[in-house]
């Protein structure tokens, strides 16, 4: 009998928590950021506190006012002004002002040559361009119809923001009661509990600064440069930049890199010469040098996981998939390692020894 109330528990226990999780779904990006931004922030809350003497409520405000000042506002100003740049351009495709056609053939007659190894290799120009229209206008009309939707879902938009805030606030000021009550309540042992939330802490904390910074880095770069060489919409391009500077080894390039095409094949050679260089030697350069420093070296994951777990998060959580994503792979790797040390590798059998470490022990016998 008591078996059975035992499992009957454990049945409607699992059953609420599904539906209380599914009533939540609606908010998971507000609550995943309001976790992420929370954890970022909270060393600074940590110093604040010493400093107000023990005040957590106090404390919480004045780590959430720096928070607003710093991620909230500039985040809200760039959205705005990049929607307001993506809105104006697609009213410029619309009217043909802006003729992609002109501009791709303006680039098929300054290479015949590209064209021609284009054709042997099966390539039909023609079907390209046609694809590459529909690509441009297709993005140009995705561009004018989430500039409506963010105008007609301000509204939302703000009671998003505001419920992250509100969420921020109780989430330093009572985050180590709610760590330590997840402590209690998981069944996993709590020296393996607070292992995987120290490692969800570093990751979630190294992945959003590391990419962040590199994002803001590249993305103002890029907009600058544009901008020196006198291209319509630097401030549009410079955002898109930084958001696919998010996926490593592909990055601003695919902005950066037609627009020089274009320069060169429109006869500006030297304004083509200066961005490629740019591009490849200072942009490229940043996301070759300090991912690795910034993301990787804290996440302790490869660099092939990071481009791998980064590329598959953005193509099953969205946006929110360059932290998901690493974290997901840290996680797994986490846990494994916790398998290998405690369940299935007994100590002292020297199972996890490297082999060259074996034979080199066998060889001096």
């Amino acid at each position: 009998m008591r078996q059975l109330e035992t499992r009957s528990f454990l049945l409607f226990l699992f059953l609420v928590s599904v539906a209380f999780f599914i009533v939540l779904k609606p908010f998971f990006g507000t609550i995943f950021w309001a976790c992420a931004i929370t954890i970022i922030f909270y060393p600074m809350h940590l110093k604040l506190l010493a400093k107000f003497r023990n005040r957590p409520n106090l404390t919480a405000l004045a780590t959430l006012t720096a928070c607003v000042l710093i991620v909230v506002l500039p985040v809200i100003f760039l959205i705005s002004s990049a929607v307001s740049e993506g809105a104006g351009f697609y009213n410029k495709l619309e009217s043909g002002e802006i003729n992609p056609a002109q501009y791709i053939e303006q680039i098929r007659t300054a290479f015949p040559g590209a064209q021609q190894t284009l054709e042997r290799f099966g390539v039909d120009v023609a079907k390209a361009k046609e694809s590459a229209l529909s690509a441009t206008m297709a993005s140009g009309k995705w561009l004018a119809q989430n500039a409506l939707s963010i105008g007609q879902n301000t509204f939302k938009l703000l009671l998003n923001i505001c419920l992250m805030l509100y969420l921020i606030f109780f989430l330093l000021r009572d985050g180590e009661y709610l760590l330590a009550l997840l402590i209690r309540a998981l069944p996993l042992g709590d020296d393996r509990e607070r292992l995987l939330f120290a490692k969800f802490s570093e990751v979630t904390r190294a992945t959003i600064k590391g990419n962040l910074v590199i994002a803001i880095i590249q993305g103002s770069l890029g907009g600058l440069i544009l901008w020196i060489l006198g291209i319509p919409g630097a401030l549009l391009w410079g955002v898109i930049m930084a958001m696919f500077s998010l996926i490593p080894a592909i990055g601003p390039a695919i902005i950066w890199l037609p627009v020089a095409i274009y320069l060169f094949a429109t006869g500006e050679s030297v304004k083509a010469l200066i961005l490629a260089g740019f591009g490849a030697g200072v942009i490229g350069l940043i996301d070759n040098l300090v991912r690795p420093i910034l993301v990787g070296r804290d996440t302790k994951l490869p660099d092939y996981i990071v481009l791998l777990s980064t590329l598959g998060g953005l193509g099953v959580f969205g946006v929110n998939g360059f932290v998901i994503g690493p974290l997901v792979a840290a996680l797994f790797i986490a846990f494994w390692g916790i398998f290998i040390r405690e369940v299935n590798v007994p100590e002292g059998t020297g199972a996890m020894d490297h082999p060259n470490e074996q034979n080199r022990g066998d060889s001096s016998d």
